[in-house]
């Protein structure tokens, strides 16, 4: 038998991957995880360095997915996703900027995105049915998903997005592609945008004439990828240093990735959740308290989160215990203004350009390392500057940013998006 799942909110009760990943929320409205989570080997520490890229993912999904999905198949699956690298730059003695943003879309999302793509065509194949793929984006998941869903046969893609909240290039990135993918512009915030998608879920009827899936973290195999490029980052490290990873957190897939990779083996000293004024989860680790909230409008809007799904995930694999986490995990909060003032202060002193989230990761590093300064600084770079182009160049001057030619040939194109009220019953009518 292959790894099973379960859902957080019934521990007991378990699916199969295919069910799991293509029907993204159980019926209860927790969240999948596996079984089991292995710990690697010997044989993968004694070899995982020498790895390409693209084979290190293979090995990690591998126990994660036994049995589920043939070896072979697997294998190829990561290949063609994982098919550019996430390099991690220097800016600092013992400070370092992993580079998430080298994919298609020019975001992090494109590992979990492309993989999970992949999977669910494999899953799928002699299926007749049509499969709707929903995704709320604050930013660069919807770009990301339909990039690797776009003229995917058999798929249809449905991107909720927030009125005003994602920056012109990545709305350019959700609304244009056309074909299999079509923008709903929703009159609310992210948390609108997911809630709806929620309601789709938690219709079964509706859920299952439509066959709905999910492309946005909640989805087990949208997370799993983003394991990879922790254990990437490290091996880009001298041997025996304490890493610390600073994650910019909105949504908490991409920390969850790491806990899940330092479940599996990976030596994390601690993790950093960064987080813009939507900082939930930073008043957790302080309190003890989770009190979701609505959201506010931030220019690192992809953070722009006041309910992170991932949070059932997250105390999953903290035993449900706060105080477990608090030994894990600390978090830090700024506001525009000192993300702003990063963002210049970065390109003064290291001649680096960080966008920012990555700002907002900067500037949590520093914090941290007042007290710890001998730990070696990873901070997930998630982005393309070029995506914040308004805010960057206020901060560092007009042309400061080259924008790859993949996004700035979608400038002058039309965007084409359906206008959504953030009510359930008009996005469910609408689906219907």
């Amino acid at each position: 038998m292959g790894q099973r799942f379960y859902s957080t909110n019934s521990p007991g009760d378990f699916v199969e991957l295919k069910e799991a990943v293509l029907r993204s929320l159980p019926a209860d409205n927790g969240l999948y995880m596996p079984e089991t989570i292995p710990t690697l080997d010997a044989d993968f520490w004694s070899s995982w360095r020498e790895w390409s890229f693209a084979e290190l993912g293979y090995q990690i999904v591998s126990p994660l997915f036994a049995g589920a999905v043939p070896e072979e198949t697997l294998r190829e699956m990561v290949s063609e996703a994982v098919n550019f690298d996430a390099p991690l730059v220097k800016i600092g003695e013992r400070m370092h900027v992993l580079e998430l943003f080298h994919g298609p879309s020019l975001a992090f999302k494109d590992f979990g995105a492309r993989f999970m793509a992949r999977l669910m065509g494999w899953l799928t194949w002699e299926d007749e049915r049509e499969l709707t793929v929903l995704v709320a984006t604050s930013g660069d998941t919807g770009g990301a998903v339909a990039s690797a869903f776009h003229q995917v046969p058999g798929t249809q893609v449905v991107v909720l997005y927030p009125r005003g909240k994602v920056s012109d290039l990545q709305e350019k990135q959700l609304t244009t592609l056309g074909g299999n993918i079509t923008a709903l512009e929703v009159e609310g915030t992210f948390d609108d945008c997911q809630r709806l998608v929620k309601a789709a879920f938690l219709d079964r009827e509706l859920a299952e004439r439509r066959n709905l899936t999910s492309a946005n973290s909640i989805n087990i195999a949208r997370l799993v990828p983003q394991t990879f490029y922790f254990f990437h980052a490290a091996r880009q490290l001298p041997e025996g240093r304490a890493v610390v990873f600073v994650v910019p957190s909105g949504n908490f897939g991409n920390l969850t990735a790491g806990l899940l990779a330092r479940r599996m083996g990976l030596p994390v000293k601690q993790f950093i959740a960064a987080t813009n004024v939507n900082d939930v989860v930073p008043a957790y680790l302080e309190s003890g308290n989770y009190e979701p909230r609505a959201s506010v409008a931030t220019i690192s809007n992809a953070m722009d989160v006041g309910a992170p799904s991932n949070f059932a995930r997250m105390l999953e694999l903290h035993g449900q215990e706060h105080g477990e986490m608090t030994r894990r995990m600390v978090g830090y909060r700024f506001d525009d203004e000192q993300t702003r003032a990063a963002i210049r202060e970065v390109k003064v002193s290291t001649n680096y350009v960080i966008e920012p989230h990555g700002a907002v990761g900067y500037l949590a590093a520093e914090e941290w390392r007042v007290a710890h300064p001998e730990d070696e600084m990873v901070i997930l770079e998630t982005a393309h500057p070029s995506k914040f182009l308004d805010v960057m160049e206020e901060e560092l001057g007009e042309g400061a940013i080259d924008i790859p030619e993949r996004l700035a040939c979608l400038a002058k194109r039309e965007k084409v998006a359906v206008a959504m009220p953030p009510e359930e019953a008009a996005f469910l009518a609408w689906l219907r």
